[in-house]
């Protein structure tokens, strides 16, 4: 008895700190109401790997796009793509469209039970009981890193709670946390939000803020001094290392480069030479300079671009420094090569291959990959940096 009333204080000290002191975030309701779960489901799935500030911007221009489920469900790969552009995880975005074409089809909404829910395409255990707890108010668990870390702190765990018996254990605190005649089970959107918040503001993975903590007279890690040691450090998997180059081919309009003339790059009056990615590669479906993975990279591109280059009006041509890239576990070590030519027009017969103009390449929904608009950026940078001195 006197264990549970110790819990029911905490969970309701921990609620009170988040009415107020939670971050105000787009997809968030007031604490005590619940979030629309469309949106709950796109935030939760463009949080993945990706910081709260960066997903901000995306989630509204998402919104105002598409603001319901069928609005996203008619909507073309290509579109949904362009607008996930720079996110990364691009599957992610798949997964979304995929999800939101299923539910309309199936006309009956966006479930609202997890078996139903976690058959769709990209939605774990987590995002399932954030759905289901934000958007529902259902006293559904869930789990992030930020809600593991927290726990394994209150329960002074000893293991990773990411994997195996931590994983287990910390799953179990939560769920455990939101049984019948608790504050959290009351409040169970409130509850997990809470939960997450507190860590990703003061529980944070270094230099956990204990002193800010409105709960920290129950953390078992604190009250033995292993907050900076629980959880414990994760071994880190080696990256791989991909050598590939790039082709960026860029085309002004004729008169620019003539004698005499002072060459002025514009960004909306120059076009880059882009090529869909393969469906199922990486990046599939998505715009970037053509390219290729080898040991040899650069003459392979030369030789693939060799029948696109009009070399009787190219203006300059030249190599860049390596443009180092990083994704989870690989480490791309890309060499931009580019080639600036004049044309008046220049058209492509081939439905893989586009021209765009680098105004619109660079912007956040160009459907390219970051990758792609880091390679144009590097070539532009250099071309209107030095342009009087190239031409």
């Amino acid at each position: 008895m006197i264990a549970d009333i110790a819990q029911n204080v905490r969970q309701q000290s921990l609620l009170t700190w988040y009415a107020a002191v939670r971050r105000d975030l787009p997809w968030r309701a007031p604490p005590g109401q619940l979030a629309n779960p469309y949106h709950v489901l796109v935030s939760e799935l463009m949080l993945q790997q990706t910081r709260v500030q960066t997903v901000i911007d995306y989630f509204e221009r998402w919104t105002l796009r598409w603001p319901t489920l069928a609005d996203l469900a008619a909507a073309s790969s290509q579109d949904v793509l362009a607008m996930w552009t720079g996110l990364g995880y691009y599957n992610r975005a798949r997964n979304l469209h995929k999800a939101a074409q299923l539910v309309v089809a199936g006309g009956a909404g966006l479930p609202q039970n997890a078996n139903d829910l976690q058959v769709l395409p990209g939605l774990g255990p987590y995002t399932v009981g954030a759905v289901l707890s934000i958007g529902y108010g259902q006293p559904a668990a869930l789990v992030d890193g930020n809600v593991a870390r927290v726990l394994a702190r209150w329960l002074a765990l000893q293991q990773d709670p990411m994997v195996g018996r931590g994983k287990a254990t910390v799953w179990g605190e939560a769920e455990r946390l939101l049984q019948a005649g608790t504050p959290a089970h009351a409040d169970p959107a409130s509850w997990n939000q809470a939960l997450m918040e507190l860590g990703a503001t003061v529980c944070t993975p270094k230099s956990p803020a204990c002193s800010d903590c409105p709960v920290a007279n129950g953390c078992l890690a604190a009250a033995q001094r292993l907050q900076n040691s629980i959880p414990p450090p994760r071994q880190k998997a080696a990256s791989q290392v991909v050598r590939a180059a790039y082709g960026v081919v860029l085309q002004v309009a004729s008169g620019v480069g003539e004698p005499g003339a002072m060459p002025v790059l514009a960004a909306d009056d120059c076009w880059v030479l882009l090529a869909r990615q393969p469906a199922g590669g990486r990046w599939a479906g998505l715009w970037q300079p053509p390219g290729m993975e080898t040991a040899q990279a650069a003459q392979a591109v030369r030789q693939l671009l060799a029948p696109r280059l009009q070399v009787d009006r190219q203006l300059a041509s030249g190599q860049l420094p390596v443009v180092v890239h990083l994704l989870t576990h690989r480490r791309y070590e890309a060499e931009p090569l580019w080639w600036l030519q004049q044309t008046a027009s220049v058209t492509l017969d081939d439905p893989d291959l586009r021209w765009m103009t680098v105004k619109e390449a660079l912007g956040k929904t160009s459907g390219l990959s970051r990758l792609g608009q880091r390679l144009i950026a590097v070539v532009w940078e250099e071309l209107t940096s030095a342009a009087p001195r190239l031409l």
